[in-house]
């Protein structure tokens, strides 16, 4: 009998490579948090909640704090798109690398950044989170993120209410990717809130590594699920 061939998948989308991209993503929102003012590079919503309460309180200053982020994080999804629109048929590089490319030296760019300009490296650090947020959507042909949870959370348990209810092995297995990402996503935000607290602003270092597993990873043509 002739065994039923596995559709290809590409590495970008491969569910070892979203665990780095995950790590990472958390390890960047604690470092944000911890070491530069207590301020989420990727939780705008959280953002959006701050700014609007210091806004109507009078507080312009703390208010803006928040609202710079937000903006970094919009122009990081327009960036981006404009760079999938012009190389999304690159041969030699593709453009999902040439984005973690520029994410790796934007995070190591933010280690030197010294304390004095604390607000500039939340922002920095939110532009890069949106190209990440913008380039990788998908996971084995499941629709993800990799710096927030609140969608994961959603679609991994509509999932596994769907298995309940059917019995579908795929849903089972679907919902095992979006808990498996937000589990990775907790990791990289636990090392991250830790080693921010001991070691400071160059924690984000760490950050730029595990991206960098994923630039090699995306190197293999084909991942077979």
């Amino acid at each position: 009998m002739l065994s039923k061939k596995l559709p290809d998948v590409q590495m970008s989308e491969a569910f070892i490579t979203s665990i780095f991209l995950a790590m990472s993503g958390g390890l960047q929102d604690a470092y944000t948090y911890f070491t530069r003012n207590e301020v989420f590079s990727n939780a705008q919503t959280g953002n959006v909640v701050l700014m609007s309460t210091h806004f109507m309180m009078g507080e312009w200053f703390q208010g803006f704090r928040y609202l710079l982020p937000f903006l970094a994080f919009s122009l990081g999804v327009f960036v981006t798109e404009q760079i999938q629109a012009k190389y999304k048929y690159a041969t030699r590089l593709h453009w999902r690398q040439m984005i973690l490319l520029i994410e790796i030296i934007i995070l190591i760019s933010v280690g030197f950044i010294p304390h004095s300009f604390d607000m500039a490296a939340t922002v920095i650090v939110s532009f890069s989170c949106a190209m990440q947020v913008q380039a990788f959507r998908k996971v084995n042909g499941y629709s993800f993120a990799t710096t927030m949870c609140i969608g994961n959370l959603r679609s991994g348990t509509a999932a596994l209410s769907t298995f309940a209810r059917d019995h579908n092995t795929a849903c089972l297995k679907q919902a095992g990717y979006y808990f498996g990402t937000i589990l990775f996503f907790a990791i990289g935000a636990g090392i991250g809130g830790n080693l921010s607290i001991m070691f400071g602003i160059r924690t984000i270092w760490i950050s730029s590594g595990l991206l960098f597993i994923s630039l090699i990873l995306m190197f293999a043509e084909k991942f077979r699920d």
